[in-house]
């Protein structure tokens, strides 16, 4: 045996690089390099998920931001880390994403304009170049490889699969001929797709971060909501090109994101919800601007009011000033009453839209999902129902008075609820917890669960849509190796199954043009 003679000062300097390397502070720019940038972009502008930048983060700071990294979060794709990395590597990385950019990101007309791509090998059909009901189209959105399916909404045979632009988000939305469909994706790319020829028209980045589009009742703009920058872009339908991008910021200067955009057809204006400022802007969409066009205005640097826009109010904006910034919302079928909620609160309030100002307040913890509430005529009286994202019920709400009409349980928290003119039901999945893939059958008068359907227990299935007639509803198995399974909406009883790549949202042109009661706005 060789016994080896290691001098005291190099056994001291070996400990102390060892202590170094373990004192050493995590690199959070390095582990955001591997574990976060395929989602979120290497420039951290946002691209699957958000943009994680101060500006977009909002107020998602300290023990918020560490918990959202180690936990995940509920209802989207973000994964939790707190098994894979330790509590000072969640440090770091908060601290990196917290951290400003070198320079503000610049994204105004110009560079949106220079995203503009339009199809060459285009040709405009004149009549559909397919024999299915073009009213009968319900489009199937695949998030697992990032295609689209167009079905016949009779036969449900794919009449076409186009790619879209990556993590589509916010519901597509179609002109009110039904003949083209837009579609939004959280890195802010629009695409233009026309159904009657099968074929893309072009596309254009509007945004870094965006959360949804909205089209006008006359279809000739689009608008996009954006977290990234803090703006509202609207777009020519025609064309893709930019007609004006609008600065969101409050009355007292604060820049904020938009949540979302909604279209407001009575009233011939967008309806804005801003994440950061208790504010409700409408934003005219006509070229008289609107029914309501003396209410719109626009604060100028100096703190006038004064007309915005061209040609007589288009695009004006008008003010409504709320309790607190509501993130999500819901409207009565006439767009008088806004129906809002702030997903941090445990309350929802009515906004009448006509006199500009709260006039009721509604119970409605559990993180209330305003955007995929339904509505429909219960004993004579509207009514609404409203899934909870954190709690296994539903909330259904008498639409004159605003008095809680029942609380229906379910097995666990759902994200969706569907049902149409055409069906006694409302179908209501279970999309987290230990009964997730249950798919609730609620009477729409009684107000009770008359059957709980599991076509694949374990898996998520969710996003019910209906056919035109409402004599068919599609759900999805939200899972890579997926399916569109079709019902028979009357006794509930599976027909056939549909393979697709991870599908979630399902569109009917029929139902979404025309406002059906038991789909989302």
């Amino acid at each position: 045996m060789t016994l080896r003679i290691v001098s005291s000062s190099a056994v001291a300097l070996a400990v102390a690089l060892l202590a170094g390397v373990a004192q050493s502070e995590p690199d959070g720019a390095a582990i955001y390099a591997d574990l976060c940038a395929s989602c979120h972009a290497e420039t951290r502008l946002g691209a699957q998920g958000p943009a994680l930048i101060p500006e977009s983060l909002g107020r998602l700071k300290g023990e918020k931001l560490a918990a959202v990294i180690a936990d995940g979060r509920p209802m989207t794709q973000m994964p939790a880390f707190g098994a894979t990395l330790s509590p000072a590597d969640i440090a770091a990385v908060a601290a990196y994403v917290s951290s400003p950019l070198p320079a503000p990101p610049v994204w105004g007309e110009a560079e949106i304009m220079a995203t503009r791509d339009l199809r060459a090998d285009y040709s405009p059909a004149i009549a559909p170049v397919f024999t299915a009901d073009p009213m009968n189209i319900t489009l199937v959105v695949e998030t697992g490889d990032s295609h689209i399916s167009v079905l016949d909404g009779d036969t449900f045979a794919v009449l076409d699969r186009f790619e879209t632009p990556f993590a589509v988000h916010g519901g597509p939305k179609f002109s009110a001929d039904g003949r083209f469909v837009f579609v939004m994706s959280r890195d802010g790319w629009v695409q233009k797709y026309d159904i009657w020829s099968l074929a893309e028209a072009g596309r254009i980045r509007a945004g870094l971060n965006s959360r949804n589009i909205a089209i006008s009742r006359d279809g000739k703009w689009l608008a996009v909501a954006n977290y990234l920058p803090t703006t509202l872009t609207i777009l020519s339908t025609a064309d893709l090109s930019v007609a004006k991008v609008i600065d969101v910021t409050g009355r007292k200067g604060t820049p904020s994101r938009v949540s979302a955009v909604y279209q407001a057809p009575q009233r011939d204006t967008f309806v804005l919800a801003l994440k950061d400022v208790a504010e409700i802007w409408e934003i005219a969409t006509s070229e008289d601007g609107g029914p309501y066009s003396p209410g719109f205005v626009h604060s100028n640097e100096n703190g006038m009011e004064e007309a915005l826009g061209v040609e007589r109010g288009l695009f004006a904006r008008r003010r409504i000033d709320v309790s607190a910034p509501l993130d999500d919302f819901f409207f009565s079928p006439d767009y008088r009453e806004l129906i809002g909620a702030n997903r941090e609160g445990e309350t929802g309030v009515v906004v009448n839209l006509d006199v500009g100002r709260e006039i009721a307040t509604l119970p409605l913890p559990g993180m209330p999902h305003l955007g995929s509430g339904i509505s429909w005529l219960r004993d004579g009286r509207r009514v609404m129902a409203i899934p909870h994202l954190n709690e296994g019920r539903i909330s259904v709400i008498d639409m004159e008075d605003w008095s809680v009409v029942k609380v229906i349980e379910t097995s666990g928290p759902g994200f969706f609820l569907r049902s149409h003119d055409g069906t006694p039901y409302i179908w209501a999945d279970v999309f987290t917890g230990d009964h997730k893939g249950e798919m609730h059958i609620i009477d729409k008068q009684s107000l009770e669960v008359v059957k709980v359907l599991t076509p694949v227990p374990g898996k998520t299935v969710a996003h019910t849509e209906f056919t035109r007639d409402g004599r068919r509803a599609l759900v999805s198995l939200w899972e890579q190796d997926g399916a569109v399974i079709v019902y028979d909406a009357a006794n509930l009883t599976e027909m056939m199954r549909l393979p697709m790549v991870k599908p979630s949202g399902k569109y009917n042109v029929w139902n979404k043009i025309t406002f059906e009661d038991g789909t989302s706005h």
